[in-house]
């Protein structure tokens, strides 16, 4: 694939699962838009002309995965990502650079003064406890070594790097002009009031994010948040391992409510919350099929069975109904202060003790007591009535985080949502108002091991089968010295045809640091097979070698190159390799492997 034809597929990707999720947006932006690619030579060249950006010389070392260049100072281990823990390369190459330095004591003197402007605190001491203080590098915003990206207009052999690209599109977005031509979207909404980010990437936006805003005379953003990750079972989510939950797949299993009230309820504020499957199923189990969907199931099922559906409000109160109705009408200030402080898992578990307290309201009036004496039918009715009343405002305040959830039981009690304003009162509810006869199930019961774990078994599996095609396609074997695929069988094995193969030619791939193309003799037959192992062989290093062939792997094109086949190598702890080879030299090119 070209780059605009890979960001192609997964833009779209993305946005399949926001619109899977029910997250709504005003627009979705990307950096190729041609709007944004001409604000950012703009930019470029108005940094360039006031003299915050330079060209030099960069020699320093680059993590691929973050996209980001790190100091010595700042690499773990001799050689790893301080921040995702990724090899890093050491990368030189000429370069246009930012003066970070220059705005470094100004963002200091700024977060210092705005105490709210990094969220949580914890985010805020490590930015400039790692980051500021010890003293900022000027950073490489441009990049020759590749083409994809966005030209420098007066310079163009070189492409505007990653963070000054896209960050900047923050502001594009909007109608930004670096002429002072912004538009009038852009002065309304600008200074957003918050930017929501992964902490993962939290540097960026509050540190070259700010000076770049600066620089711009712009004004910054009002409140970064570096919200948690969401963690499998305690671990970081990876391919390798086989152990990556998809939203696409939780939602066949769970449905999109379901996921989302797990989503929201499992991320604390602060710290990295944990995602099971079997924990996905005893939180649907007991908070949404229990607490919340047994709930309106049963007070429809009384109402029905005692008024034949109708809900009235006689007024027959009594001590016990107004503690629930304190309860009820403080929800809503109560969810609004706690989301203020962007708390969203203490919100969503606010909201859940109302439909907690409802259910001990029915065990403290037992209703079906109250049915069997006729002197109190207004009583009863009056009880009803008060938690259909609860439920309504329970669920107006749960829409914005289970919207069809919010829908259907709005349609089960044959009444609009309430509007927040109008939360604080007790009694909104339309008396003489009859609900549905038959009421759905909002959320159905679990069994882990007879309803999911096999569904559970049958994704890993998958995941873990193309995750092996993938790195078969790219000639790499698997990390960490984990198996990727189940146990075969020997009829499985028989399939692969492996040959001794004699290296005739090679050469390196084009548009490639770690790929080899060998030209390999197998019996009277010339394969052409690329492989990932640049790392440690050089092309005259291949020629003569007996190595080991798989023949009958499906051709394939790696970085535009065709590869009939796969070289089979030996990865060490350290990331080394070595070609497995054969033995006795004499064994001719073309013999069998078994």
């Amino acid at each position: 694939m070209t780059p605009k034809q890979f960001v192609d597929k997964n833009a779209a990707e993305i946005r399949r699962i926001w619109d899977l999720m029910g997250t709504s947006y005003d627009r979705f932006i990307r950096t190729t838009d041609p709007d944004h690619e001409r604000q950012v030579q703009k930019i470029f060249k108005k940094l360039y002309d006031q003299g915050d950006i330079y060209l030099g010389q960069y020699k320093g070392m680059y993590c691929k995965e973050c996209e980001a260049f790190y100091t010595k100072s700042q690499i773990v281990d001799g050689d790893k990502c301080p921040v995702c823990g990724s090899t890093v390369h050491e990368e030189n190459e000429p370069a246009y650079f930012f003066k970070m330095s220059k705005y470094a004591d100004r963002l200091i003197d700024y977060i210092e003064s705005h105490p709210d402007f990094i969220r949580p605190v914890s985010r805020k001491n490590e930015m400039m406890n790692n980051f500021l203080k010890p003293g900022l590098q000027d950073l490489c915003v441009s990049r020759t070594s590749f083409s994809w990206g966005i030209p420098v207009d007066f310079d163009p052999k070189h492409v505007v790097y990653v963070w000054l690209d896209a960050l900047t599109n923050y502001i594009t977005g909007l109608g930004y002009d670096a002429d002072g031509k912004s538009s009038d979207l852009y002065r309304k909404y600008w200074p957003a009031d918050l930017h929501l980010v992964g902490k993962d990437i939290i540097r960026f936006h509050t540190i070259y994010w700010p000076i770049f805003l600066m620089a711009l005379g712009e004004p910054l953003p009002k409140q970064v948040f570096g919200h948690p990750w969401l963690l499998q079972g305690g671990e970081k989510m990876s391919k390798t391992k086989g152990n990556v939950i998809y939203a696409d797949d939780l939602v066949d299993i769970f449905g999109v409510d379901a996921v989302r009230y797990f989503l929201i309820h499992e991320m604390p504020y602060e710290n990295d919350g944990v995602i099971t499957w079997d924990l996905v199923v005893e939180r649907t189990n007991s908070d949404l099929a229990n607490t919340l969907g047994n709930l309106v199931r049963r007070t429809i099922a009384m109402t029905n069975k005692y008024f034949g559906g109708v809900v009235e409000n006689k007024g027959a109160e009594e001590p016990v109904d107004a503690d629930l109705k304190e309860t009820v009408t403080a929800l809503y200030p109560q969810v609004e202060e706690l989301m203020d402080e962007l708390r969203v898992a203490d919100a969503i578990t606010a909201i859940f003790n109302v439909f907690k307290r409802l259910n001990k309201y029915i065990d403290e009036t037992e209703p079906w007591n109250l049915a069997k004496d006729e002197a109190k039918k207004d009583r009863l009715a009056t009880v009803l009535y008060n938690l259909t009343e609860g439920i309504m405002a329970g669920a107006s305040m749960l829409a914005p985080y289970l919207p069809n959830t919010a829908e259907k039981i709005s349609r089960q009690l044959n009444c609009k949502l309430y509007d927040f304003d109008t939360l604080t009162g007790f009694g909104q509810y339309p008396s003489g108002n009859k609900v549905t006869e038959n009421p759905e199930i909002l959320f159905a019961r679990l069994d882990y091991e007879k309803d999911v774990k096999d569904k559970v078994e049958a994704i890993m599996e998958k995941q873990k089968a193309a995750y092996a095609a993938e790195q078969a396609a790219m000639g790499e074997s698997p990390k960490d010295g984990e198996s990727t695929v189940g146990e075969i069988s020997i009829d499985d094995f028989a399939k692969i045809e492996l040959k001794v193969g004699e290296v005739l030619a090679c050469e390196p791939v084009e548009r490639s640091k770690k790929l080899l193309c060998s030209k390999v003799r197998v019996g009277e037959k010339i394969l052409q097979i690329v492989s990932g192992i640049h790392r440690a062989y050089e092309p005259e290093d291949m020629v003569g070698k007996k190595v080991i062939v798989v023949c009958n792997l499906k051709p394939a094109k790696l970085a535009g190159v065709l590869s009939e086949g796969m070289l089979l190598c030996a990865e060490g702890p350290d990331g080394s390799l070595s070609l497995l080879t054969a033995d006795n030299q004499e064994i001719p090119a073309g013999s069998s492997v078994s």
